[in-house]
């Protein structure tokens, strides 16, 4: 067996968390692998994987039944990012599973109106569902928001901009938090308002990024949209708690991303090692290229059994809320500076072919940025970990 396929440990996933990784790796492996490179180029994807992608039931899983959804712990969660990662292309996944940031705020605190009326469609893949907080003048900054929803009569009227939100082109329901109390400064005042995607005078501008390419990324602008009454979510005024909450699992789910990316990056760099000879030797014979893997390893293993063990305790509830917080926000930094690091490494070994478009380790190696600073900048995370911890 290759030390890169050393089994799972059966605490954490149990033969039905394997099965559901083998039938899922499977379709990534067939229908969405071997089209990364093209669908990068374009700059999109097929808007009918995510119905593909839905009849696995990848996009119900967590959510209850009544929904159309399959009751599922954490781990699948994680099995979900870990297998996505291992196409090498973090704007396939990026879109496709922007539902998961997107609907949980509804699911918690949305009437049940708008939970029927919103879940079920975006669970079987016919609706597609975005989340819109970060603005071009807060970042990470939420209880500085500026988008205002001011109510009138029936309506709220909402005037403001959001940018860099994911599925913001295609979405059909955009999850947005706004200012419905513009006189109350900081966390206080803010809402959770779904807007939907045909609401007059909202427009968006499609992004160009340095990476996930294939990720649909816009930027919104609210001029005058009327939005009615019964698509608040929650209470009015305390929206902020709703997202923060909403933060912990999308920065979960980004760090097994980042291992998984990671480890890409590491399989990548080994197959080259291997292969490519140097002086009539293998790349991998050579004590300088060894050492670099084995750091690689290292790094890797060492983000993986952090998010693992914080995952089971947060499954198992086994630690104080502010402490869990703050470990999440640490995961998260640990995983994507191991995705950094191999990310830099693997392109480094592969030498001129690291450079060239069209190997994972190049794609990774541009992706690794949004993953530091998406769902909170690695100083942001570590600031809010500190004051968690009392610090």
């Amino acid at each position: 067996m290759d030390f890169l396929d050393a089994p799972a440990l059966p605490f954490y996933f149990t033969p039905e968390h394997e099965q559901f990784r083998a039938t899922l790796r499977g379709f990534i492996a067939r229908e969405i692998a071997p089209h990364v490179n093209a669908w990068d180029e374009a700059e999109t994807f097929p808007r009918e994987l995510y119905a593909r992608v839905a009849a696995l039931g990848v996009q119900g899983l967590g959510y209850p039944e009544e929904y159309g959804g399959t009751p599922a712990d954490i781990f699948y969660q994680l099995i979900v990012a870990e297998e996505f990662a291992r196409c090498g292309c973090g704007g396939v996944q990026a879109s496709l599973n922007s539902h998961s940031i997107a609907l949980p705020p509804i699911l918690k605190a949305g009437s049940a109106a708008i939970r029927q009326r919103v879940i079920p469609p975006v669970l079987r893949g016919e609706k597609i569902a975005a989340l819109a907080v970060t603005e071009p003048s807060g970042g990470s900054d939420v209880a500085h928001l500026r988008t205002t929803a001011i109510r009138d009569g029936g309506h709220y009227v909402v005037d403001g901009e959001k940018t860099f939100i994911t599925s913001g082109m295609r979405a059909d329901f955009i999850t947005t938090a706004v200012r419905t109390d513009p006189a109350v400064k900081g966390a206080g005042g803010i809402s959770v308002l779904v807007v939907d995607g045909d609401t007059p005078g909202l427009t968006r501008t499609p992004l160009r990024k340095m990476g996930w390419w294939s990720s649909d990324t816009a930027h919104l602008r609210f001029d005058g949209c009327r939005v009615p009454v019964a698509n608040l979510v929650g209470e009015e005024n305390h929206g902020f708690k709703v997202f923060m909450q909403n933060f912990n699992s999308e920065r979960l789910f980004m760090a097994a991303l980042a291992c998984g990316f990671a480890e890409v990056c590491l399989r990548e760099a080994v197959d080259w090692a291997r292969q490519r000879q140097i002086a009539g030797s293998a790349l991998a014979e050579r004590q300088v290229v060894r050492h670099k893997l084995m750091d690689m390893t290292q790094r890797i293993d060492s983000a993986r059994t952090l998010l693992y063990e914080l995952a089971w305790r947060i499954e198992h509830r086994h630690a104080r809320p502010a402490q869990l917080v703050a470990r999440v926000c640490l995961a998260k930094v640990q995983a994507t500076q191991a995705m950094q690091f191999c990310a830099d490494q693997a392109v480094q070994l592969l030498g001129g072919m690291g450079f060239m478009r069209g190997t994972a380790s190049e794609r990774i190696y541009r992706e690794v940025k949004v993953m530091m600073i998406g769902g909170g900048s690695e100083e942001v995370m570590k600031d809010l970990a500190a004051r968690q911890l009392g610090l």
